[in-house]
């Protein structure tokens, strides 16, 4: 059942997001205001290396309170492809430069209250450049086992969903052929158009 809406209006706007009131009529004619974000995507990477390890980031989050690990992710800017942004937010937050980018998967991760959608892109290998851009991003910057990631996942230390989805989504890499979409398989290797709003029903492979 689709809601139907007849009007938005922002409540408070600034560079980093549009704080809206939409008039949404539901199935039953009932109406009702709904409180809706409207924010620029984000773009970020998993990136491996030869000892298969994933860079991760582990930092508080004052909203929740909490710690975790995370993967690199940050804003696309105004006129930034969705893949050099996610090179970009990697290099500042880590000091690493990752190596070729690929499309891995496209989320949502609060569609109930956000149109945020996040470009997440996969590499296999980063290079040294220096220390990150901005210390204070995270307390530690670190090569994790991929086989520690179900743990951590278990363990309550991985709460960002955008960053569980694309750990999920690496370990999905692991298991057999047919069971999930692998390396080799014509999804990775098929660009998209990173102007597209919403790109999962173009994804069948995620679903």
């Amino acid at each position: 059942m689709r809601w139907l809406v007849h009007s938005e209006r922002t409540l408070y706007a600034d560079q980093w997001l549009d704080v809206r009131v939409a008039d949404v009529e539901l199935p039953d004619g009932r109406h009702l205001d709904h409180r809706l974000i409207r924010t620029a995507p984000g773009a970020g990477a998993v990136v491996t290396d030869g000892r298969d390890r994933v860079l991760l980031l582990w930092r508080h989050r004052f909203i929740t309170d909490s710690w975790g690990w995370e993967i690199p992710i940050g804003r696309v800017e105004d006129g930034e492809m969705p893949r050099a942004a996610a090179a970009r937010e990697f290099e500042e937050e880590t000091g690493w430069r990752p190596g070729t980018l690929r499309p891995l998967l496209a989320i949502q991760p609060t569609n109930g209250i956000s149109d945020g959608l996040h470009h997440i892109y996969r590499a296999h290998s980063a290079t040294r450049i220096g220390p990150p851009a901005d210390p204070h991003e995270a307390e530690r910057v670190e090569w994790v086992p991929v086989s520690m990631i179900r743990k951590l996942i278990d363990n309550g230390h991985v709460v960002c969903g955008t960053s569980l989805a694309a750990l999920l989504y690496l370990l999905a890499e692991r298991l057999p052929d047919g069971d999930a979409p692998g390396e080799g398989d014509s999804f990775l290797a098929t660009e998209y158009d990173p102007g597209r709003r919403f790109l999962l029903p173009d994804l069948p492979d995620l679903i």
